[in-house]
Parts: structure tokens; C-alpha cells; sequence
């Protein structure tokens, strides 16, 4: 079995339904698959056509592209063809985070081996344990994939149940982009209602929008995260301090009363942003910190307190 996965999280799905046989049989991924360790030689498949920077270039190089129709990413189309993979994992949840599966469908159908094309197109956390069974059935690891996925439900029921329904939870301001600002969207504003929390900019399964400085005031939080999608725990903080100079921050609830650890930074290309497996690690963070459960935050978990 011969397998390219085209985005971050079908790569740590895939992990978690072959273990030490992925080496095996990961035979190309794209430039942003960085887990799990041990992949870095593995050919890499696509690029960015963006040029990175702050927040707001990024903002104004994607608002540019996908006004004129063109796509973010380019796939190496002749690579793709010598790997000759019997599956390819990619998605259509969002043209930003990956390479578009119009390009992926087109270029598979002209492909020798005619490899299967497994689309991801989750929209909550739920969605996620029955992507791991489809990876795994496409790869022929279904046994293992039931396996991981009844591991994972069981770690998200058990981090429910430290949290008391009866009581009403503090409104979470997620920031998944800075400038301009964006809320969470898709799986994220169930997760925070299920931790206890409210989310009032974002319904459930929406996709994550540009909200204005007036809607953020208007639903005053008392609590924020700062995790901006593939950003790193320093670029987060260097987006926090952009925030700080904003003129609607300083009037937050969360920033006025200044309660410890009421401002969370969150490692965005890790967590939250990649609905995979460590989803759930996001999770029990998240529960930990809206019910004061430190006991719960998993080891290592990329957090930083303003």
C-alpha cells in the first residue's frame, strides 16, 4: 500500500491507524505534514504561492487569490506521478488550508493506477472519529482504525465529565486569525460548549468568519484564545502584541479584570486548526482550563498565558 497524504491531519489520522509501519507506506506528503517525527524525509508534493509575514499580508495575499480563482498551493503533478500511490488523503473543507481537491481529483484521474481519493471533510470532532475509520479502511487498517478511533471517544467522554452542565460558563472570544480578526469556526465553537463555555460570534459546523471589533465587544468575553491558524507559539505571541495595540482590546472583560490565565496563546499548527487525532488533546486542555482542571492538560501542550 502506497500512501500520499496532502494535508497535516490525514497524516497523524494515518499514524494512528499503522503506528511503525507508516514509514512504510507514507510515500509522499505536503510541505506542512510535520508529524510524526520521523517524516522529514518523505518527498514533499506541494507549496505555498503565499509569501507569509504578519497576519494581515497573509490575509491580503489569500483575499487576492481566491478573488481571482486561482489556488493557494501548487502540486507537483510529475512527482505525484512517479510515487504511483494506490490512495491519496486530501480534503475540501478549505481551499486556504490545502491544496484544493478539484487539482488532487484532476490530476488522480489521469494517474496509471487510477489510486483511490480519499476526501476529508469533517465539521466536528465527531466527524474526525469517523475520518480515522475511513483512512483506515482505505488503507486496508480497518481493525486498527476501530481500535484508535474507540481510544479517542473515550478520552473526549472522560474529559466531559468534568464539566458541570448547571452551571453557566464564561463566553470564549477564539481568535483563529488576528488581523483582520476571525472566530473559530467548523468543530472549535462545539468544543467549547461542550467544555462548559459559550461561543456566541460562531455556531456549531459554521465555517470560521471575519467578525468586527464591535461584534467582539458586543458579546464581551471573559475569556480569550489566541490561536491563529499555523502559527507557532512565537508567532502567536508576536500577533498578541499587535492585538494589545488595537483600540477595542483594552476594553475585553477579560482584559479588564485581568483574571491569571483568563488570555490563552495556542499553538495553532498544532492544535485546534488540524482536525486529526490531537483534536481531542485540544480538547482536554480546553476543558482544564474553563473548569480549572489542571490535571487534565495533556504533557507538553503548546499553551502560553497572558
Amino acid at each position: 500500500m502506497r500512501v500520499v497524504s496532502l494535508l497535516p491531519s490525514a497524516t497523524e489520522l494515518l499514524d494512528a491507524v499503522t503506528g511503525d509501519d507508516l514509514p512504510s507506506m507514507l510515500v509522499g506528503r505536503s510541505h506542512e505534514c510535520d508529524a510524526p517525527a520521523g517524516i522529514a524525509q518523505v518527498p514533499v508534493l506541494t507549496r505555498a504561492r503565499t509569501h507569509g509575514g504578519a497576519s494581515a499580508a497573509i490575509d491580503a495575499e489569500v483575499s487576492a487569490s481566491l478573488a481571482s480563482g486561482s489556488s493557494l498551493y501548487e502540486l507537483d503533478e510529475r512527482l505525484l506521478a512517479e510515487l504511483a500511490p494506490d490512495v491519496i488523503l486530501t480534503q475540501s473543507l478549505c481551499d486556504v488550508c490545502s491544496i484544493d481537491l478539484r487539482t488532487v481529483e484532476r490530476v488522480a484521474a489521469g494517474l496509471p493506477g487510477k489510486p483511490v481519493v480519499v476526501n476529508l471533510d469533517p465539521k466536528s470532532v465527531f466527524d474526525v472519529f469517523d475520518d480515522l475509520l475511513r483512512v483506515g479502511e482505505a488503507v486496508g487498517r480497518g481493525g486498527a482504525a476501530e481500535r484508535a478511533m474507540v481510544a479517542l471517544r473515550a478520552r473526549y467522554w472522560t474529559a466531559v465529565d468534568f464539566v458541570n452542565p448547571y452551571v453557566p460558563g464564561p463566553e470564549v472570544l477564539f481568535l483563529e486569525w488576528t488581523d483582520p480578526p476571525f472566530c473559530g469556526g467548523h468543530w472549535t465553537p462545539a468544543l467549547i460548549e461542550a467544555a462548559g463555555a459559550r461561543h456566541s460570534l460562531n455556531a456549531a459546523g459554521a465555517k470560521s468568519r471575519r467578525v468586527t471589533p464591535e461584534e467582539i465587544l458586543e458579546c464581551a468575553p471573559e475569556r480569550v484564545v489566541i490561536c491563529p491558524c499555523g502559527f507557532d507559539l512565537a508567532r502567536t505571541r508576536a500577533e498578541y502584541g499587535l492585538l494589545q495595540r488595537t483600540r477595542w482590546w483594552p476594553l475585553l472583560p477579560a482584559v479588564m479584570e485581568a483574571k491569571p490565565g483568563a488570555i490563552a496563546l495556542v499553538d495553532g499548527n498544532q492544535m485546534f486548526n488540524r482536525p486529526g487525532p490531537r483534536l481531542v488533546d485540544a480538547f482536554e486542555w480546553l476543558v482544564a482550563w474553563v473548569n480549572d482542571r489542571p490535571e487534565l492538560v495533556p504533557p507538553g501542550f503548546p499553551v502560553a498565558y497572558a
